[in-house]
């Protein structure tokens, strides 16, 4: 949903295979109103949802991306000691050790209407039917699948209100981590992570997921109300509309429940096998997001462990993915949370 980096080539990187297409396609037709790029300094306006000015960190509303596009360090776009090689090739190794992403017959989605750049933010619902028309829920039974939702539900969508997590949540958490770490993918990822001396153990690589994903921060007023997990996977909403919500399986989920409305779509991936990737407009619960994009029929572990990736290594960078890094807050050794992360698309 948002436009690439402005005048850093270092921000577009061709992977290779599959993965080449789905990190490359253009971008450029449209601006998330959460972020700063093209708004630097711009007039203070209450309409806005979020803030690109001087005074927004002393008003604590900046845009999540405030320092990436407006201060003056911003993150760093040196790759330090990873080349675009490595980072290549590590990608397309994660890409092909998916092994419990969707086969092209576990679903079926009706796209239904393609939206004009005009009719993206008009809130019409152009699509009768819904998204989904068929999804094996075979797939939920496997280990990673069925840890990953017991998760979704654990969270209170409205920013600014603080979350309290009870001890079976906190151990739903620790399940996931367990059930992933189990697959080769995350193998394959610490493996790589270690190498590159990120991480001196695989439980300090877990120990850093666990608050890297989970930890709390404050997107609003009350200490504690978001997490990069709920805010990337299970959604949230900020100022009467949905903030994050970039996952194909809680989509699916919440509109099997009647609580997500597809309208339309602005971006549908090339490939006829899984994962794809689109950019669509919906509502949840009544509530609007003008681009959500997402993976569709990727594993939990793949969309989990290709941000941990970039986040681990880019600090907050795009890569035809966008991470971003919570910058008013950290943990640990001055560590940084997941703010967002997602797919992009136009």
């Amino acid at each position: 949903p948002e436009q690439p980096l402005p005048g850093d080539l270092l921000g577009t990187v061709l992977l290779p295979f599959k993965l080449k297409a789905c990190f490359s396609f253009p971008l450029g037709l449209y601006t998330d109103p959460d972020s700063c790029r093209g708004r630097c300094h711009e007039r203070y306006n209450k309409q806005d949802e979020c803030h690109c000015n001087t005074k927004c960190e002393k008003y604590r509303n900046c845009c999540e991306d405030y320092h990436m596009h407006c201060s003056k360090e911003g993150f760093s776009s040196s790759h330090d000691s990873i080349t675009n090689e490595e980072l290549l090739s590590i990608s397309e190794q994660l890409f092909k050790v998916d092994h419990n992403k969707a086969q092209k017959s576990d679903i079926t989605i009706n796209l239904q209407h393609l939206a004009s750049s005009a009719e993206i933010k008009d809130k019409e619902d152009h699509s009768p039917e819904p998204l989904y028309t068929y999804v094996n829920e075979k797939l939920f039974s496997k280990p990673t699948y069925a840890s990953f939702i017991k998760l979704l539900d654990n969270y209170q969508r409205m920013t600014g209100r603080g979350e309290a997590f009870s001890a079976e949540q906190l151990k739903e958490q620790e399940n996931f981590l367990q059930e992933v770490m189990k697959t080769e993918l995350m193998i394959k990822l610490y493996n790589f992570l270690h190498k590159k001396k990120r991480y001196s153990t695989q439980e300090e690589f877990v120990s850093d997921l666990k608050e890297m994903w989970f930890g709390l921060y404050s997107r609003g007023k009350e200490e504690g109300d978001s997490s990069g997990f709920e805010h990337v996977f299970s959604g949230e909403v900020k100022k009467g509309k949905v903030s994050g919500f970039h996952n194909w399986i809680r989509f699916y989920l919440l509109e099997k429940k009647g609580l997500v409305d597809y309208h339309s779509h602005n971006y549908d991936g090339p490939w006829a096998s899984y994962p794809d990737v689109l950019g669509m407009q919906f509502s949840w619960d009544g509530y609007f997001k003008e681009v959500g994009s997402a993976f569709i029929g990727c594993s939990p572990e793949f969309e989990f462990g290709l941000y941990t990736l970039l986040l681990c290594l880019l600090g907050g960078h795009q890569l035809g993915i966008q991470t971003y890094t919570w910058t008013k807050s950290t943990y640990g050794n001055n560590r940084k949370y997941i703010a967002t992360a997602y797919v992009t698309s136009s």
